[in-house]
């Protein structure tokens, strides 16, 4: 009777390299590259494979549900470079991405059913700013350029990394003269963000006046020519430069910073009576997780004017 050669077994993938494959995974799926980088590749690569190579953890099949939960723990009691707590909202990033990345590695074959338990958090409150407030802002800021940029990121809540991508294509005017500005937010979801007329104006003016020798497209450039001479984009950092120095000119004391004009544009929204669905759709959101965190900005008096907007029939 024939022998039958037995079929060579392979050996399992080590962790790095299953980490590897899902972040080309995460790219082919068109996340934002920024997402990618600051989020999942260092939570793998500078937290998650350490913790794993401290513990001689190699291959998935070593991470049981007791090894699992201990690095959360772990995460929650180990100090950090700095030599501080990290803080339960940073643990529980760190153990979000890490449970997304062994359900993918189940779904390609992986053996691994257990998962880490996430920590409870606080409920964070966050912070805003009042409409007259973003009015003191926006008038000690010296120039249009400043001035625009604060009252665009103030009345659409867009992201600034979204605010400095604007291209004059991406301002739009239907035949109705109703303006909008066509976003391309993280990942491939577009949106259009209303812009009021006055301000859609403003945009336009300003844009028209761009330098000749500016380089790129982009409607919202440096303030100064950099060292080959041209005027370049503006990035995210000289946004946070602009509004610090709006915010010492106005005498506001806090920490000014565009996530800052987000919130507070979505609180403002709802305190409006905007429906939260609507709202998560014009921030780019593919969920209400932070919508519900807004919620916690509305006041007792806020949830008395929309009770009384909802029942008080005009007689």
């Amino acid at each position: 009777m024939p022998k039958i050669a037995a079929a060579a077994t392979r050996p399992p993938a080590s962790l790095h390299d299953l980490a590897n494959d899902y972040l080309e995974s995460c790219r082919a799926r068109g996340l934002a590259p920024t997402t990618i980088r600051t989020a999942y590749t260092y939570t793998l690569v500078n937290v998650f494979l350490p913790w794993c190579a401290l513990n001689d953890i190699a291959v998935i099949e070593q991470l049981t549900q007791e090894e699992l939960d201990q690095f959360t723990t772990d995460l929650l009691e180990t100090p950090s470079k700095r030599g501080k707590q990290l803080s339960p909202y940073t643990v529980h990033h760190y153990v979000r991405v890490v449970r997304q990345f062994l359900k993918w590695c189940r779904a390609e074959g992986g053996t691994a059913d257990s998962k880490p338990q996430l920590p409870g958090l606080p409920l964070r409150v966050l912070e805003v700013m009042r409409r007259d407030e973003i009015e003191r802002l926006e008038l000690a800021a010296p120039t249009e350029r400043d001035k625009l940029i604060i009252r665009l990121l103030a009345d659409t809540g867009i992201r600034v990394g979204e605010l400095c991508s604007l291209e004059p294509a991406n301002i739009i005017t239907g035949a109705d003269q109703r303006a909008f500005l066509k976003i391309l937010g993280k990942g491939p979801r577009n949106r259009l963000v209303p812009i009021a007329p006055k301000l859609a104006q403003r945009l336009e003016t300003y844009q028209r006046f761009r330098p000749a020798d500016a380089r790129g497209s982009h409607i919202f450039l440096a303030a100064r020519r950099d060292a080959s001479g041209e005027y370049a984009p503006l990035t995210t950092s000289g946004v946070l430069q602009l509004l610090r120095g709006a915010a010492d000119r106005a005498g506001i004391t806090r920490r000014v910073h565009p996530h800052l004009l987000r919130h507070s544009f979505a609180a403002e929204a709802l305190r409006r009576g905007m429906n939260p669905v609507q709202l998560a759709q014009l921030l780019g959101h593919s969920g209400l997780r932070m919508i519900e965190q807004v919620y916690t900005q509305l006041t007792t008096d806020d949830g008395f004017e929309a009770v009384m907007r909802v029942f008080t029939v005009e007689k």
